[in-house]
């Protein structure tokens, strides 16, 4: 018996032990730290490579000599390199950079500007080391275009306000000259006092255009009727028509409703409609229309006018261009309404279309989104699919009762 108890201890002090170490060592496992395999991937030269190429910048690498060591598609393409030699300007460059050790800027510019390449390419030459030297091309096309817009534009507003203030100061003079004569003071006045309104007209509409293309913001937009900016459009419009002698006819209102600004738009039609009477002869009629067309509201101003020859109707919408010169004097017109009328639609997220004929008229439209809530209540069953058919711009609609003129 004793020797029967004396075995199973034994027993039992063998499997505790083993427990205890199975215990130990799982525990001695879990403290040691896993040792993980780094991911495969490129050597660092490689990446480097891959940046090189794909730098949105053209990249160069010269040696001592002026030879190209490394270059990227991008320097082809601003013509930095051409058949594997760098061009003759960046290489001089290069050469200043080597004995002065100091970074350098050069114009590489195409001499030729033939082809749909960049107009203006600058380069920063920058030394390396042990004779080596980088450039480092963008192309400045849009800076150099930004900044010729920006003198045309100082240029056009210098000229254009010259002509109203030297008018005004040539008619006081006259206006002194004729003091003992009434019916001359009279005569100078009256046309002092119309030079005086063009000149805050073209003041007003500087303003307006430099707030619809600068960083200022634009007022919030809400829901706007159609049919009220039509109407605050057309009696904006009305004394302008009477001494024209133009009548305006106007199609049935629609209620359609659009998301904007109500001044804005009231200011880009009105804008419309006063070209429209100031192109257009004597007892000429002009129409306004409206109509929805799928997602879209468009309103249309048409003219039995002079019309607008094709090379011209791309550029009307430029700032102080004017198809007729010698007509926009006699109007007093800026050459600013069609581009106040262009940055309105696009501050809308619509856009302004141009239809033209010479001898026959013009019909500027006015595209807008159509109110959202709108557009989901009418559902596209109330899309006329006879909108989709092409129509006469200047016949005049069956369906405009209302006259103002």
């Amino acid at each position: 018996m004793i020797a029967l108890l004396c075995v199973l201890s034994a027993v039992v002090a063998l499997a505790l032990g083993l427990a205890l170490g199975v215990r130990a060592r799982r525990r001695r496992d879990d403290a040691t730290p896993v040792q993980v395999e780094p991911a495969p991937g490129p050597p660092m030269a490689d990446l480097l490579r891959r940046v090189f190429c794909s730098a949105d910048e053209g990249l160069v690498v010269l040696d001592r000599s002026g030879d190209v060591v490394l270059y990227n598609a991008r320097a082809v393409e601003l013509g930095v390199v051409r058949d594997g030699r760098p061009d003759a300007r960046a290489a001089a460059a290069c050469q200043r950079v080597q004995q002065s050790e100091a970074s350098a800027a050069v114009d590489l510019s195409p001499l030729d500007r033939r082809g749909r390449g960049p107009a203006a390419v600058l380069a920063h030459v920058r030394p390396l080391g042990d004779g080596f030297t980088m450039v480092e091309a963008g192309d400045t096309s849009d800076a150099v275009r930004l900044e010729a817009t920006r003198r045309d534009f100082v240029a056009n507003v210098s000229h254009e306000l010259k002509t109203p203030v030297g008018a005004i100061g040539l008619l006081a003079e006259a206006v002194l000259d004729a003091a003992d004569d009434p019916t001359e003071v009279r005569r100078f006045g009256t046309k002092v006092l119309n030079e005086a309104h063009r000149l805050g007209n073209l003041v007003t509409e500087l303003i307006e255009l430099s707030r619809l293309t600068g960083a200022e913001r634009l007022p919030e937009l809400c829901v706007v009727d159609v049919d009220e900016v039509v109407r605050e459009s057309m009696a904006r419009c009305r004394l302008s028509a009477e001494s024209a002698a133009i009548e305006i006819i106007v199609d049935r209102p629609t209620g359609l409703e659009i998301e904007g600004d109500l001044t804005l738009l009231v200011t880009a039609l009105s804008n419309l409609l006063e070209n429209a009477i100031a192109y257009s002869p004597a007892e000429a009629s002009v129409s306004v229309s409206r109509r929805r067309l799928g997602g879209w509201v468009e309103i249309a101003v048409t003219d039995r006018g002079i019309g607008i020859a094709p090379e011209h109707q791309k550029r009307v919408f430029e700032r102080f261009f004017r198809v007729d010169p010698a007509r926009s004097r006699v109007t007093g017109g800026t050459g600013l309404g069609l581009a106040i009328v262009k940055h309105v639609l696009a501050n809308h997220g619509g856009e302004v279309r141009l239809w033209s004929s010479l001898g026959t008229g013009s019909t500027f439209t006015m595209r807008l989104p159509l109110h959202a809530e709108l557009d989901d209540e009418l559902g596209a069953d109330l899309a006329d699919p006879a909108d989709d058919v092409p129509v006469d711009p200047v016949r005049r609609p069956a369906d405009l009762p209302d006259r103002v003129g």
